[in-house]
């Protein structure tokens, strides 16, 4: 029986190549490598290490293209590249990311039978679909979600941008229903934006926009910046407040970007995006 055992074993263990072995031994070292950079204040110094990282990543995932958590890196550092350090300098450029991350994502979602023919058969069968995915398929549907909302951002003036819309906020929506905390509670932030950024005749409402926007400073005990952002342009702007739009970007600018060593990153980003946008206050106003 012992014999038995240990075959069976090493038969488990040689079922995938050495290679693809080793990758997947590798996963816990590279998510500690993306937290690290999440911890990094230094714009430059992140947008370098995360570029060499996203394509030193390509290349691993060329040994194992099934890998779900490599999927789901690359998903994820596109979408933070694309936000960070493409979308308000070349938005082109951050177009072509956010659509890699959002395909990255949807690749691990199609690893479930089914879920391609579901989306082709219109969203009432995406909706019923998307309840087979649960609690760990989240981070797959948020950043589904997530990027793809990026690149529609972008393209407002693409029809088949906004047509995709509703596709996407059945993702979210399911997000919302299974971990709405997750990556920082970023879920509201989308929804936020959504209710919005719509005009009322297209289901848009400012006060479930607002109601959303505060769900997120609560869960976050206001330290994650990144939302005043979007407070600031999809909420405060869109009711033409102006007294509130000051307050958020001045929160943004009184809040030390080390508040939480684990979003640094992210509120770096937050005060670059703020400066920007108070530039563009003459505009919004």
């Amino acid at each position: 029986m012992k014999k038995q055992i240990i075959y069976f074993a090493a038969l488990l263990l040689f079922s995938c190549s050495p290679t693809v072995f080793v990758l997947r031994q590798m996963t816990p070292v590279l998510e500690n490598s993306a937290e690290a950079l999440y911890e990094e204040s230094d714009l430059k110094v992140a947008e370098q290490a995360l570029s060499s990282n996203l394509k030193l990543l390509e290349g691993l995932l060329k040994s194992d293209p099934q890998n779900k958590e490599l999927l789901l890196l690359l998903a994820q550092g596109w979408s933070g590249y694309a936000l960070g350090f493409a979308e308000d300098e070349n938005p082109q450029r951050a177009k072509r990311f956010y659509l890699r991350a959002r395909d990255y994502a949807l690749r691990v979602l199609n690893q479930k039978e089914g879920f391609e023919n579901a989306r082709k058969q219109g969203l009432a069968d995406l909706e019923r679909f998307l309840k087979k995915y649960g609690k760990k398929d989240v981070p797959a549907l948020f950043w589904s979600g997530f990027a793809w909302a990026g690149f529609a951002n972008l393209s407002l003036n693409d029809p088949e941008a906004i047509l995709a819309l509703p596709e996407i906020q059945r993702y979210m929506q399911r997000v919302e229903e299974l971990q709405p905390d997750f990556f920082y509670g970023a879920v509201y932030l989308f929804q936020g934006s959504m209710y919005g950024m719509k005009p009322r005749i297209m289901g848009g409402d400012p006060q479930k926009a607002g109601a959303y926007f505060e769900k997120n400073f609560k869960l976050n005990d206001e330290a994650f910046l990144l939302a005043y952002v979007y407070a600031a342009k999809f909420y405060a702007a869109k009711i033409l407040d102006e007294e509130l739009f000051d307050q958020y970007l001045n929160h943004i600018e009184k809040t030390p970007v080390n508040i939480r060593p684990g979003m640094r990153l992210f509120n770096q980003i937050a005060k670059k995006k703020a400066r920007r946008l108070q530039k563009q206050k003459e505009d919004l106003f």
